[in-house]
């Protein structure tokens, strides 16, 4: 790809209890096509016109998709905290596609030192942009955080079939998502595969499963 090439790189499932993280960037040689496209933040979007619009941006782009496991989020959390896991993530796809332009959606409250994290691990020196709500200023960080959601959604889709139960989206405030992992609980007594146990939101769950256990192992004796 020639010209001034810009990219964005956005995430997907930072926040949520169980399934992956994924990062995606995308790069073109201006955002021109993007904007025809109308790509817009990915929580703006249905799943269907995210499917739609992934198709599309994969057309006219150069894409690059990574993404980290709940277990291996909990083994790099018990190093680093979330913030350094992005950062290690970002500039894995930068450090690859070298673009001559990055724009980021920043994930620290600090957007400066976020941006100058990333630049730290890069061996390439891109001009760098990165901001809060990169994902609804530039389109080209809109089209990373389309890439990024409708890759985690496939995911957790695949991890709802090999279980062979509703999972929901992986988010704490996912009804289906707590009722599945409170019934794992129940009927196993451990936390379910994919469930980031490093999590309040998972301990929590964990630990009233415990008393629950015991209270009703205490009435029946």
């Amino acid at each position: 790809m020639g010209g001034h090439v810009i990219c964005g790189v956005d995430e997907a499932g930072r926040g949520p209890v169980m399934g992956p993280l994924v990062v995606a960037a995308v790069m073109v040689e201006d955002d021109r096509s993007l904007r025809k496209l109308k790509v817009k933040d990915s929580k703006l979007l249905t799943r269907a016109k995210r499917e739609e619009l992934d198709i599309r941006i994969r057309e006219i782009s150069t894409v690059e998709v990574t993404m980290m496991a709940a277990a291996e989020i909990d083994d790099f959390l018990r190093k680093e905290n979330l913030n350094h896991l992005e950062v290690h993530l970002f500039a894995r796809l930068i450090e690859h596609l070298r673009p001559a332009s990055v724009f980021i959606d920043a994930a620290d409250v600090v957007e400066e030192r976020f941006g100058r994290n990333i630049q730290e691990r890069l061996t390439c020196r891109p001009e760098m942009v990165c901001r809060h709500r990169a994902d609804v200023d530039f389109p080209v960080v809109s089209a990373a955080s389309i890439v990024a959601k409708v890759v985690r959604d496939r995911e957790m889709d695949k991890i709802g079939e090999s279980i062979g139960r509703p999972i929901g989206s992986g988010y704490a405030h996912d009804a289906v998502t707590i009722g599945f992992i409170r019934q794992w609980l129940e009927e196993n007594g451990t936390l379910p595969p994919h469930v980031r146990t490093a999590w309040k939101t998972a301990k929590d769950l964990y630990s009233v499963s415990k008393v629950t256990n015991l209270t009703h192992w205490t009435d029946r004796s």
